[in-house]
């Protein structure tokens, strides 16, 4: 809008419109790391014009949060046959699958959702990355992250930045 106009003029990133979406259930300890990510990301916002949302959904419910952006990050647990919890990776949409909540058995695929998304003339973001953080597969009820899944939450969200600074 205009009120903005003042705020770094004529810089490119300033009107990409990015999201970052922290993906999970937090009171399932592990589960919701993504949301301590974007947490920890609020707490020093990077610079842009960013909006940073938490969710539990997956599928096809996430299109409804990701259009009208140009670029999003999406944060999530993910689980690996012998993945070490703790390790933070960085994926792009080819690597969905395994990711926890972008995938589900009773709905489709982000990667799906998406393709339906644009056939319905909807504004779908041009780059999408993924960073996936490790977690054991054990859940309890808990608001807590494991010793070494918070160890993680700094590295993941120095991802974060990076992916950003990398945008602009």
């Amino acid at each position: 809008g205009a009120g903005r106009r003042g705020q770094r003029a004529g810089a490119q990133s300033s009107r990409m419109k990015i999201l970052v979406l922290g993906i999970g259930n937090p009171i399932l300890g592990d589960d919701g790391v993504g949301f301590h990510v974007v947490e920890a990301l609020q707490a020093d916002p990077p610079p842009g014009d960013i909006t940073f949302e938490c969710v539990d959904a997956s599928g096809f419910a996430l299109l409804d949060h990701v259009v009208d952006y140009d670029r999003v990050i999406i944060v999530d647990a993910i689980m690996t046959v012998g993945g070490k919890p703790g390790s933070v990776y960085r994926l792009g949409l080819e690597n969905f699958r395994p990711s926890k909540h972008t995938i589900s058995p009773h709905d489709t695929d982000l990667p799906t959702a998406l393709k339906i998304g644009a056939t319905m003339k909807l504004k779908i973001p041009e780059k999408i990355d993924i960073v996936a953080l490790e977690i054991p597969p054990v859940y309890e009820f808990s608001q807590e992250l494991s010793a070494e899944v918070a160890g993680s939450v700094a590295e993941a969200a120095g991802m974060v930045r990076e992916i950003l600074s990398d945008a602009s």
